[in-house]
């Protein structure tokens, strides 16, 4: 078989293994209907008037732009990947060190990718001018611009090395690169899982323990009753940044910890924040952060494995100005069908994961058994975070990865009603 027939079959397969997975891992159905049939979806979530008018006028100040930064960047990357505008960037970058491959990749890649951060930063900021007009972000313009340099940093520093070793592989391994970048794109994933607690948090926030208390011991313990304990519970300084309201429970094993942000700690009932914090121990519970993982390793192996077979299709690779997956001109083009693989991706990733929300919406309802603080959590979380409780439908299936606060008001409501039988 020869080695582009060979990368097709393998992405077929390592697809339909993702595909079989993500049908018997998601949680399609999670309660019975109640009797009298399933609780009608309202379309205000029971908000106040005033809150909607805010969060249909954020909706409408804020969705253009992001369907603006969208189509912006990925213009950027088709105009960079599919012309000879990005080939001929990637060697002059390296012209200064020798123009030697490695710096080619490297220098190429960080410069691509700044550029396509610059192309959409004028859209970014608009998005953060309209956070700070509803009082959603808090961040000083200094403090926007270290955040827009260090995840800009970190993406280009990620980035480059990912595609160096990639491309050494097509160098080498002129027939077989796409296998052993396969693996490794998998192995990437994995260890990012477990890296992105000790690695990424700290880069934006600072952690301190929440101090003894009532609440912590009560946290505690609903992490021993969820049968997932942790190790501790901490405090993010989110409030540098914004006045959303979250938690989430990070790390593996030992290093297991509950997070709240600390705008959580100002005027949220400890039962809310309870509420809060159990939902985030059902993804434990269920091991969703496991399945995630799994699911990434075999999108992200399988995506490679397309790859590998698109790289040998030489009108495309001409196209781009190189010459075989193994030339450094190939970076842009790559960057390019990432991003389009990103794309096309997003509505199934988004779907898995409103079902798996759900499921962790149910877990904190059996575990505190407290559906109206539940309920009273999401109606401060929906005004809080100025959300749309009934976005546009094809806006929710595309971005949505939650379900809408309308919908789990009505879980609650059916759990509710299914208790009392």
């Amino acid at each position: 078989m020869s080695p582009r027939r060979a990368a097709l079959l393998v992405a077929a397969v390592l697809g339909a293994a993702l595909v079989v997975l993500i049908a018997v891992r998601t949680p399609w159905t999670l309660l019975p209907a109640p009797p009298g049939g399933t609780t009608p979806v309202s379309a205000d979530a029971g908000l106040p008037a005033e809150a909607l008018r805010r969060a249909e006028a954020l909706a409408a100040d804020i969705r253009p732009a992001s369907l603006a930064g969208l189509l912006l960047g990925l213009t950027v990357s088709a105009l960079l990947g599919l012309t000879r505008l990005g080939s001929r960037l990637v060697t002059a970058v390296a012209r200064p060190l020798g123009g030697r491959w490695v710096w080619q990749v490297l220098l190429g890649t960080v410069a691509l990718v700044v550029i396509g951060r610059l192309a959409t930063l004028p859209v970014s900021a608009y998005g953060e001018v309209v956070r700070h007009r509803y009082g959603l972000s808090t961040r000083s313009w200094p403090l926007w611009l270290r955040d827009v340099a260090v995840s800009t940093a970190i993406d280009a520093g990620l980035t480059a090395l990912g595609l160096l070793v990639l491309v050494a592989l097509a160098r080498r391994a002129p027939g077989a690169w796409w296998a052993w970048a396969a693996a490794g794109a998998a192995g990437l994933v994995v260890a990012g899982s477990f890296l992105y607690p000790v690695v990424i948090e700290p880069a934006f926030n600072s952690f301190q323990p929440l101090p003894a208390g009532q609440l912590r011991s009560d946290l505690l313990e609903l992490a021993e009753e969820s049968g997932t304990p942790v190790d501790d519970v901490l405090v993010a300084d989110a409030s540098r940044r914004t006045t959303s309201l979250n938690a989430y429970v990070s790390g593996f094993g030992s290093t297991r910890r509950v997070v709240l942000y600390d705008t959580l700690l100002a005027d949220v009932p400890d039962a809310e924040v309870e509420s809060i914090v159990a939902h985030e121990l059902g993804h434990v519970a269920t091991d969703d952060v496991l399945t995630g993982t799994l699911l990434g390793a075999l999108g992200a192996a399988g995506a490679v494995a397309l790859l590998g077979w698109l790289l040998t299709w030489s009108p495309l690779l001409r196209r781009a100005g190189a010459d075989s997956p193994g030339d450094p001109r190939v970076v842009p083009l790559v960057l390019l069908l990432v991003a389009l693989g990103s794309l096309v991706g997003t509505p199934v990733q988004n779907l898995v994961s409103r079902h798996v929300e759900a499921r962790a919406d149910l877990h904190a309802l059996d575990l505190t058994g407290d559906a109206a603080a539940f309920i009273e959590m999401q109606r401060r979380l929906a005004e809080t975070n100025v959300s749309d409780p009934s976005p546009p439908a094809p806006w929710q299936w595309f971005f949505g990865s939650h379900p809408t606060a309308a919908q789990r008001i009505a879980l609650a409501e059916d759990w509710l009603r299914l208790d009392d039988r």
